[in-house]
């Protein structure tokens, strides 16, 4: 069940009807744009879900209660939700291009690096120069209950009670590189309420590197010096997708460290990028190393303005358009990826072919590419067609 801080700034509150329908809550299958009745196991009926044309009308008001709702609705993987969420989606998206632009950072690292409290002081910060702040805070999932298990919400109590800032804590459920498979629709909703900076954490494991950069106009990372040796931990992968590398807790007796880390990561960079100049070889900018201290906030600003300036200058140059359209292309190719495992998995004929084959690669009868072969051909044969 999803939470979202009310809007007198009182804190976090349940949502009714929240977005977990396997809580002792069922929803009418009818897929429909009105609304939809809510009861409980105990037979008691719940005030009905607002209807997909409510739920737009409430996002675009800026009411905050509407966007938990609304995200929920995206998220849910219930037939008939899905059919609602597609549609409001539709109308959240309507006319992007024609709006000032959010500036959409990833924020990623090691854990243990502060993600959290950097984007709670950054956050923050953010409200005193009148900005509206987003927070989609992707956790790993609990393998008992598929919740989220680190509590961003929790650990941002500041930023959280601000009516003007919106924390939304994600399970990643298991998704490649820990984020969700919502995440860009969840960026689109928020800023259609008006929210114009979005921070997307991630837990910072497996492949969630790349995914935030595809779905990000600025990549931030935050490092921790005195970790070990810096140079070997870093990954080359990181280094090749990263705009700004910060380097966290520079303060007490971490602040040489800092400095000496910070040097170290830079001469890494222009190894790896290029030379000094403006562009390394790959034609992008070249990453900027900083050092902050997201406890005592010397340096958080800084982070934000060399953020602010590659994004203005996306703007002004045309390209951050051009960027979007290639990320929604990858979006794209991912979303048709995840329909065709669900149609594996949701076609009687196909789900069987796949539980024999799994049986038969452990069983060692069948090599992965002949049980991938013989699945691809269940499927094609289910939609009344031999394949070639």
């Amino acid at each position: 069940m999803s939470t979202a801080p009310t809007g007198n700034g009182a804190g976090p509150r349940v949502e009714p009807g929240g977005a977990d329908l396997g809580l002792g809550v069922s929803v009418s299958p009818a897929i429909s744009d009105g609304p939809v009745s809510v009861v409980s196991e105990r037979g008691r009926r719940r005030s009905p879900e607002p209807s997909v044309e409510e739920l737009a009308a409430g996002v675009v008001g800026g009411d905050r209660a509407m966007l938990g709702r609304a995200i929920s609705m995206i998220e849910s993987t219930h037939p008939s939700r899905i059919a609602q969420g597609r549609e409001l989606l539709r109308r959240l998206a309507t006319g992007r291009e024609d709006r000032a632009p959010a500036v959409r950072v990833g924020i990623t690292g090691v854990p243990g690096a502060g993600k959290s409290t950097f984007i709670e002081r950054l956050g923050v910060e953010l409200l005193r120069h009148g900005r509206r702040v987003g927070v989609l805070a992707v956790d790993p999932s609990s393998s008992v209950s598929g919740g989220a298990i680190l509590g961003d919400k929790t650990r941002m109590a500041a930023l959280a009670a601000d009516a003007r800032a919106f924390i939304r804590p994600s399970p990643s459920a298991g998704a490649l590189g820990g984020v969700t498979r919502t995440t860009r629709e969840s960026i689109v909703v928020c800023e259609a309420a008006g929210f114009d900076v979005m921070l997307v954490e991630t837990v910072g494991v497996g492949q969630s590197e790349t995914a935030v950069s595809e779905m990000t106009d600025v990549f931030v990372a935050l490092m921790v010096p005195g970790a070990g040796d810096e140079l070997q931990g870093i990954k080359r992968g990181l280094l090749e997708l990263v705009d700004v590398l910060a380097i966290n807790k520079c303060d007490g007796d971490n602040a040489a460290r800092a400095r000496l880390a910070a040097r170290q990561y830079a001469g890494a960079l222009r190894m790896l990028r290029g030379d000094s100049g403006a562009s390394g070889a790959s034609g992008r900018p070249q990453p900027t190393v900083l050092t902050c201290s997201a406890l005592s906030g010397e340096g958080v600003w800084e982070v934000w303005q060399e953020v602010a300036g590659r994004h203005a200058r996306l703007v002004s140059n045309g390209e951050l358009w051009e960027q979007r359209r290639w990320q929604d292309q990858r979006w794209l190719h991912a979303l048709i990826q995840e329909r065709l495992r669900q149609l594996v998995l949701e076609t009687p004929g196909a789900a069987q072919a796949l539980a024999d084959a799994e049986a038969e690669v452990r069983a060692g009868i069948r090599t992965p590419l002949e049980a991938a072969e013989a699945v691809v051909r269940a499927v094609v044969r289910t939609q009344g067609r031999e394949p070639n």
